[in-house]
């Protein structure tokens, strides 16, 4: 009896193993996804003007540095065993983190780099030289990030005095401001809408063998 007892002492351990392992411990799933909406970058502040060529469309996260137009390149890689095929690839760019000196802000600032940009850098001989360059090209490859940095070091007290100077030496007048530009351009915006809302001339009716007023100013002006 007592080898009886041993027997099914010893086998109770098993048969709950046996059950635990019947359980289901994985979760069901689900219809929905709780993973968070990737964040799209920030966008430029009220007070610079708008960025010429907007925002990236497929490489994003060029706005968040200056990468001096560097993008993630696709390809195949040859296989030269004895499987030979293609294997597609990607190289990203080369992005470090660098401590750059702003002669103008008179800071260092940490930014995200790639080595093709800070090439250029040191090619310039300054972070200011690079990011004031006015060539197409440059403005292009400095993003919605060098834009927005752009703007910050054209409006330090240092780089006033210095555009102040230069005009001087031009003979050219005062710029306006941006608050005065935005001001004139709504302006023009209003008149020309009253300009197509205003219909009296076309829908006033003129008499039999009367030319049309608008129609005549029209040809004068040719």
């Amino acid at each position: 009896m007592a080898a009886i007892h041993a027997r099914s002492a010893m086998a109770a351990p098993f048969s709950l193993s046996s059950a635990f392992r019947n359980l289901a411990l994985s979760t069901p799933k689900r219809s929905f996804s709780t993973t968070l909406a990737p964040k799209s970058n920030k966008p430029l502040p009220e007070n610079v003007p708008p960025y010429p060529y907007g925002a990236k469309q497929w490489y994003k996260q060029a706005d968040t540095g200056l990468y001096g137009g560097s993008m993630i390149r696709f390809g195949n890689k040859i296989s030269d065993g004895r499987n030979k095929g293609k294997t597609r690839r990607s190289w990203k760019p080369n992005v470090r983190r660098k401590k750059l000196y702003s002669d103008a802000l008179e800071e260092h600032l940490f930014i995200k780099v790639t080595r093709k940009a800070l090439r250029t850098i040191e090619k310039e001989g300054s972070l200011d030289n690079y990011l004031l360059g006015n060539q197409p090209g440059r403005i292009k490859e400095l993003g919605m990030f060098g834009w927005k940095l752009r703007w910050q070091i054209m409006q330090t007290p240092k780089m006033q005095e210095q555009f102040q100077e230069q005009r001087q030496k031009m003979g050219l007048p005062e710029p306006q401001s941006f608050e005065e530009w935005i001001k004139e351009r709504e302006d023009e915006v209003q008149a020309k809408i009253q300009e197509r809302l205003n219909i009296k001339s076309e829908t006033t009716p003129r008499r039999k063998g009367q030319a049309d007023p608008q129609r005549m100013a029209q040809l004068s002006s040719q």
